[in-house]
């Protein structure tokens, strides 16, 4: 390896022995790589926070007492609970009072306490070009192909390791060859008013993810200049269906103004066509039961954004869920500071929308109720939240998901898939 002065000094002790352990990380994870040497990077974003066992709560004592400091700006992940609603946690209390003491130790390493799933939505955001160490599958997918910023897949203790040396294995997505695309996705027959639902875009992105593995994809024929949360959404069911890292988007992402250049000049080793059969079809994977029977409605996976928010406060102004229905919404610190300012927290609360921030609803144990029927907008939840919870999950539109809520049962609009 081709180490600096500063990562031999780690390597042999200098720096103290947390810095020597983060350090042999990723030079181990460098060499396995077959790399052979390292990038520095400006800041971190870091998943090991979030509570599994003893085991990371075992690694984050032994970074603490071994005087373990990040060496760049570093955000946290969600935790296991919302720690400023801890009456929301309907969990195991020793395993709450664990994450608790987790939450505490990365604190006490100077990582900034953010616990957002969703960073790009803080005011410092990494820029085009900038290597980062970024972990949380949808921020990845963000961070690469809407902001142009550069991080490979880095999962736990690799990505506080990154954060405490401030280097990285000059690898994967970090370096411009990696980031061309490789496999095209060609949309045909899809409508133009089909591509303006929100709902889409999720559904999108688990048909790609699902068909790209770990591959660099590109879609061509959506519309130009994608809102963020559109590209966000597309992203992360991607990320969530398959292993990628990032996307182009023909028009809309920063590396992908045309197809020649998100493919480097290159042909694709793969074309997949996507229909509209292609995006009902997963939209009805994403969905394990039918009938109207709702128990739940669960929003904000990735974390909301104050312009999904404003989406739902014009839907519930005036109105209130059904008492026969919890409603969660979940969200990052700053946003909710956000909301309270504008008066929309009170808005919701007073609709019977519970906030949850810190943490997801298909990772803590929030929810009221697992044994009935959850409705979601998001494709992450809807993958993960039967297995995590064992609740039965329907996939809609935000739309649908609050005109159900209010309804007290499951509606879906058809008429949108009406041409399949």
């Amino acid at each position: 390896m081709d180490l600096s002065v500063e990562d031999r000094q780690r390597l042999a002790g200098d720096a103290g022995p947390a810095a020597q352990l983060a350090m042999r990380i990723v030079v181990r994870l460098a060499e396995s790589m077959g790399v052979d040497h390292l990038l520095d990077i400006t800041g971190a974003h870091v998943d090991s926070c979030l509570y599994h066992g003893q085991s990371g709560l075992d690694f984050a004592g032994r970074l603490v007492e071994g005087g373990a400091s990040v060496a760049v700006p570093t955000t946290l992940n969600v935790s296991s609970l919302d720690l400023l609603h801890p009456e929301l946690y309907r969990g195991d209390e020793a395993e709450g009072e664990a994450a608790r003491r987790m939450a505490g130790m990365y604190e006490e390493m100077g990582c900034q306490p953010t616990w957002t799933c969703a960073p790009y939505h803080l005011e410092n955001r990494p820029s085009f070009g900038e290597q980062v160490a970024w972990a949380e599958s949808n921020a990845i997918v963000f961070a690469n192909s809407v902001l142009g910023a550069r991080t490979a897949r880095y999962g736990d203790l690799i990505d506080i390791s990154a954060a405490i040396t401030g280097r990285v294995p000059a690898a994967g997505l970090h370096l411009d060859d990696n980031r061309r695309a490789t496999v095209l996705f060609r949309l045909l027959d899809v409508s133009p008013d089909l591509l303006d639902l929100d709902q889409v875009y999720p559904l999108l992105g688990t048909v790609v993810g699902a068909a790209s593995g770990s591959r660099v994809p590109v879609i061509e024929g959506l519309p130009t200049a994608l809102s963020e949360v559109r590209l966000r959404a597309l992203g992360a069911g991607a990320a969530t269906a398959g292993s990628i890292g990032m996307f182009h988007a023909v028009g809309s992402t920063p590396e992908a103004p045309t197809l020649e250049s998100a493919m480097g000049g290159r042909d694709p080793h793969e074309v997949v066509e996507v229909r509209t059969s292609d995006l009902r079809a997963s939209r009805d994977q994403l969905c394990t039961v039918s009938g109207s029977a709702l128990s739940s409605v669960c929003l904000g996976t990735p974390h909301y954004s104050i312009d999904e928010f404003q989406v739902v406060v014009a839907l519930l102004t005036g109105r209130r869920v059904h008492p026969d229905v919890d409603f969660y919404v979940s969200t990052g610190r700053s946003v909710l500071a956000e909301l309270e300012l504008r008066g929309w927290a009170d808005l919701l609360r007073s609709a019977g929308v519970a906030l949850v921030v810190d943490t997801c609803t298909y990772v803590s144990a929030i929810l009221a109720d697992t044994t009935g029927t959850a409705m979601t907008d998001s494709a992450k939840w809807a993958w993960y939240a039967p297995g995590n919870l064992g609740v039965d999950v329907v996939f809609a539109g935000t739309s649908e998901c609050v005109e159900s809520a209010v309804a007290g049962k499951v509606l879906l609009d058809e008429r949108v898939w009406s041409g399949v």
